[in-house]
């Protein structure tokens, strides 16, 4: 497998797992709702860290993304 095509994969992954935590996250707030103060403060379950791992996730999509094309983030 070449650089770029692992990049690619790596992007796929990612992308697919921000997928399943939207619809989780939808399931909940369908569910249970959500509170502006769960959803920044939450200790536990699916809320705890979402926001934050929801970014790192992201953050690291635009840098494969850039990667792959050869262009920089700067």
């Amino acid at each position: 497998m070449s650089d770029i095509e692992a990049l690619k994969a790596e992007k796929a992954d990612l992308i697919a797992e921000m997928l399943d935590m939207q619809k989780q996250f939808i399931d909940h707030e369908h569910k249970s709702g959500i509170s502006g103060k769960d959803y920044y403060y939450s200790q536990d379950g699916l809320l705890k860290d979402y926001r934050e791992v929801y970014m790192q996730k992201a953050m690291r999509v635009v840098e494969l993304s850039h990667k792959i094309v050869g262009s920089s983030a700067d």
